[in-house]
Parts: C-alpha cells; structure tokens; sequence
C-alpha cells in the first residue's frame, strides 16, 4: 500500500508522487500481503473498521439503504496505493469497476494472482497516481498512503484530479501525535507487529494540514474521524483522531 518508483532510494520519482524506498519497502512484503497473521497483519485487524466506515460513507454520499449488497453497482472505483488489493476486492464485491494502483510491482502481481483465485475482474496497474491521468472514477480512495508519497500536495491533486464530478473521496493516514509516534513506531515497529521502518513520523499530516490540501484543490470536506485502539475490541471507528484518522471529501 505505497506509492513509489524506480528512481534512486529517497529520491524524487519523475512522475513526482512516489519514493523508491517505500516501493522497495513495501513490494518485500507482497508475498505476505494476505495473511492475517503475516507482516500486513496490522492492515487486517484494521480493515473491518475502515470498511465500516467506507460503507456508511458510500450509502450517505448516494442516498443508499444499508441492507444492500452492492451500493457500488454501476459504478467505478479507483484504490491508489492498492496494495495486494486488501480494499480492491471488497470494493468489488460491492458492485463497483475497481481499478488499484500501486507502484510496487510485486504489489500488482500478488494482487492479481489473488483477484483472479477469487473469481474478481479488477484492473491492477503498477505505477503512481499519475498512472490513471486523464481517467476519473465516482469513489476514489487511499489508505494509508499518503504519508508515503513524495509530495502529499501534488499527490492529493492527483488524486483530486481523477475524483469524478459528484463523486466521493475517501482518504485515511496516521496523525502527528505523540501518541501515535509511541504506538505505531516504538511500540509496533520496536516489536515487529509492524516491519520495521514502514514508517517516518516526520512524514505523518495532522487532520488541519490534510483537510487543507483537500479544500486546496476544490474539495468539501466532510468530518473527519478517528481510528481507535481498544484492546477489548481492536480498531474502531471513534472522535479520537490522535492515532489514525479518515476523512472524506467531495466537490460542491
């Protein structure tokens, strides 16, 4: 779930948004994107909680009933900073024409092989969000990405750019907080529960500084909510935005 590229390590890629460290990082872990228990074990025990959230986004945003199963149908998506496709596939199975983008080739081929043993028809294609230029799509989304990526301003207008006229945005990424310096680097890093390095706090963006990108490039932005730890019932979706937060974001 990166976004990155062949130039030298830590350096500007030449479609701008993506680092190679993070593709190298990142595509070291393809082989072990889908197990639960594996290095992306962390992205499993959050993925019910965004999910959640991503569903109640959806049916406000378009008027849908809960009880349906694919609120998507009709519609197209695009996941950047894919992954193994962990968000790809659901979106699917809720109706909608997925596209993923992930510059980690590895990435693309691991998530390939899987939609394909699931039966799913989704588009994978190895590159930055520069990758879909030209292209827009009704549900943009980006997970946990943006504090990867070269140039969070151009890479919110890249991903403002492929965002279709009344269509949704969805945006999730760790806070600059103490508390989620010690949780997510000290703690989770420091006892492999996350890989090692996956993460430079420096590079985290409070909710202010994420909202502003977004409003920046046209978009209303709607409420921002936190993800939350709780030992008694894992990750949540709370008013705590000090560990994780996601918001969405529209155009008027």
């Amino acid at each position: 779930m990166v976004m990155a590229s062949d130039a030298a390590p830590g350096a500007r890629a030449p479609n701008g948004s993506v680092v190679a460290a993070e593709a190298t990082h990142f595509g070291k872990l393809a082989a072990d994107w889908w197990n639960p228990h594996g290095s992306s074990a962390m992205l499993h025990r959050l993925n019910p909680a965004r999910l959640g959230f991503l569903r109640q986004a959806i049916d406000a945003h378009w008027n849908g009933e809960s009880q349906g199963f694919t609120p998507l149908a009709g519609k197209t998506a695009l996941d950047v900073g894919c992954g193994a496709g962990l968000l790809a596939e659901p979106l699917a199975r809720l109706g909608a024409a997925v596209t993923g983008v992930d510059a980690a080739p590895e990435n693309i081929g691991a998530a390939r092989t899987h939609a394909e043993a699931q039966g799913l028809a989704i588009e994978y294609i190895a590159g930055g969000v520069e990758a879909v230029a030209g292209r827009q799509f009704d549900l943009v989304t980006s997970l946990e990405v943006i504090e990867h990526v070269a140039d969070p301003a151009g890479f919110v207008a890249g991903l403002a750019a492929a965002l279709a006229p009344g269509g949704l945005m969805v945006v999730s990424t760790p806070n600059r907080t103490p508390l989620s310096r010690l949780a997510m680097i000290t703690l989770a890093e420091g006892v492999g529960a996350i890989p090692r390095g996956t993460h430079d706090w420096d590079k985290f963006l409070t909710p202010d500084e994420l909202t502003a990108l977004l409003k920046a490039q046209g978009l209303t932005v709607g409420e921002v909510r936190g993800l939350s730890f709780s030992p008694t019932r894992g990750f949540t979706i709370s008013d705590d935005t000090r560990l994780d937060y996601l918001v969405t974001a529209w155009r008027a």
